[in-house]
């Protein structure tokens, strides 16, 4: 089973950079799982709807956002599927830290000492996590990102591309840090934070600066 190729669930832009990353680590890949794409292919590999995974594959979801990658890896979990773990050879791990299955750390990313990444959860490329930090399931940080020493990240929640998470606070779940933020204290659960320090995104009505919008990281593709 360990021997078996991956398949890569998600074709878009974090899919294809999985694939960069298994070929990187020498992990063969028999294809992509893709609804919108499903009967082409991709980088010469062939691209089948989710439902259409073989029985008990090895499987990566290479898909950003946090609620969609849940409902793919309950699917290919359904199916028998089992999920994978796979690291660039040019990211650092450090000693005693944990990869839960379906994790994806991408290059020049480090991670350090006594971390732990819970299921399906993303570091990508030459993001940093600290000492001792927590990663919740499906959580995303973002390329650039700086997570701090004895940080939280709960489920679902996304470090936004060259945001800084400071020592110790906790990013609630579902919370999305915006891109090139600085967090200074803990951020509520689903909520939006941007600037620095960071604060929370604030819809105005009527004629008054609507102010920025909710799509703080736009630039990473899903």
């Amino acid at each position: 089973m360990t021997d078996a190729p991956l398949w890569i669930a998600g074709a878009g832009g974090v899919g294809r950079e999985a694939y960069d990353t298994a070929l990187a680590a020498g992990t063969p890949v028999a294809g992509f799982l893709d609804d919108r794409a499903r009967g082409t292919t991709v980088r010469g590999l062939p691209v089948r709807a989710p439902a259409d995974v073989p029985p008990g594959a090895r499987y990566l979801v290479g898909i950003a956002d946090p609620a969609v990658r849940l409902r793919l890896a309950a699917l290919l979990d359904a199916a028998g599927g089992t999920p994978a773990v796979l690291v660039h050879p040019r990211a650092l791990i450090a000693p005693e830290t944990e990869l839960a299955p379906g994790c994806l750390v991408m290059g020049g990313a480090y991670v350090s000492s006594s971390v732990r990444l819970g299921a399906h959860s993303q570091v990508h490329y030459n993001a940093t996590v600290g000492h001792d930090t927590v990663l919740g399931e499906r959580v995303t940080v973002y390329p650039g990102g700086n997570v701090s020493g004895s940080v939280r990240l709960e489920d679902g929640s996304t470090v936004g591309s060259n945001a800084v998470v400071l020592q110790g606070l906790t990013v609630g779940a579902g919370a999305f840090v915006g891109a090139a933020a600085v967090v200074t204290r803990d951020v509520a659960p689903g909520a939006v934070v941007a600037g620095s320090p960071a604060r929370p995104l604030v819809r105005r009505t009527g004629n008054r600066d609507p102010g920025p919008g909710p799509a703080a990281d736009p630039g990473r593709p899903v």
